[in-house]
């Protein structure tokens, strides 16, 4: 039996630095990886390219190793990508699956954000300005998250059949990366619990693909004080090489609750070779969210 494979996910914009809330996402995927003598990879998810920085995916990719998060085989960047994404497209457009759209953004926040279907039946032509959007199913679609539990959505009544790829050209996210990880042969997914909506989705592009979904571990985000996720859309400081120690200790503080007050000092190598022993990943709170206990706590 082959090795589970997990992908640590990063996206070097906007400003091309790791933080916090991705070095917390990334921990966890590491460690369950590990615990399960898994493979962990590195994928860079650098599509939009307007708002890629020059350097960043390295500047990550260093602070990576600086925190003892070593990786297995060559980084896949999905700007390298990009013909594989279209070959999907257009073997969906060809067969229906997909269609062009010209609808302005104010007509889907017009409607509570679900799109209405608009240009279903239009039969446009390509067109440089035309997103592409997937026809999705009018059934429920339910996947069980080995934190969060059984999570059903109808993705028609929720968002409405989605963009794969932007009006500017540029693929989306979530066609993006079901592709990804079924060629890279993804077995589990642990990434933040933002994403939750965006799985079934996902799922529904693996039926479509005829391939079996990975299984999924959404961990709780961690909130500021204020109520502000941690991230790097709110300006959170990147993440110093001088401070990689005590970062660590942090984030497996909130990850891994019974780390020995001792292991505050001790190399990132010595500090992850014990979480990865303890990861308990069903000790995490089943939530979405979460206040950040480490400085709640003092």
């Amino acid at each position: 039996m082959s090795s589970p494979r997990y992908i640590g996910r990063f996206a070097p914009t906007p400003s091309g630095y790791l933080h916090f809330g991705s070095l917390l996402t990334a921990v966890a995927s590491y460690l369950d990886a590990m615990h399960h003598q898994g493979c962990w990879l590195v994928r860079m998810e650098d599509l939009d390219t307007p708002r890629n920085i020059p350097g960043a995916s390295d500047h990550i990719l260093r602070t990576l190793r600086t925190y003892g998060l070593h990786w297995n085989g060559e980084v896949l960047r999905q700007s390298d990508r990009l013909q594989r994404y279209q070959q999907v497209i257009d073997q969906w457009l060809e067969s229906g699956q997909a269609y062009y759209c010209d609808c302005p953004r104010r007509e889907i926040i017009a409607n509570n954000g679900v799109y209405p279907g608009t240009c279903r039946e239009r039969q446009l032509p390509a067109a440089p300005d035309h997103a592409v959007r997937l026809r999705v199913t009018d059934q429920p679609l339910s996947f069980d998250d080995r934190l969060q539990g059984t999570i059903t959505r109808n993705i028609l009544q929720t968002s409405g059949d989605f963009i794969i790829r932007r009006r500017d050209g540029i693929i989306a996210y979530q066609l993006a990366v079901v592709i990804d990880d079924i060629d890279q042969g993804m077995t589990d997914i642990v990434r933040g619990a933002d994403l939750l909506d965006s799985t079934p989705r996902q799922l529904w592009m693996y039926q479509l693909l005829r391939h079996p979904a990975p299984r999924y571990l959404h961990v709780p985000l961690i909130m500021r004080l204020d109520g502000e996720k941690l991230s790097k859309r709110l300006g959170s400081a990147p993440l110093e090489a001088d401070q990689a120690v005590a970062t660590l200790h942090r984030a497996l503080r909130i990850l891994t609750p019974d780390i020995p007050p001792e292991l505050a000092s001790a190399p990132v190598a010595d500090q992850l070779e014990w979480a990865v022993r303890h990861w308990q990943p069903e000790r995490l709170p089943q939530s979405r969210q979460i206040l950040d206990p480490t400085m709640v706590q003092g």
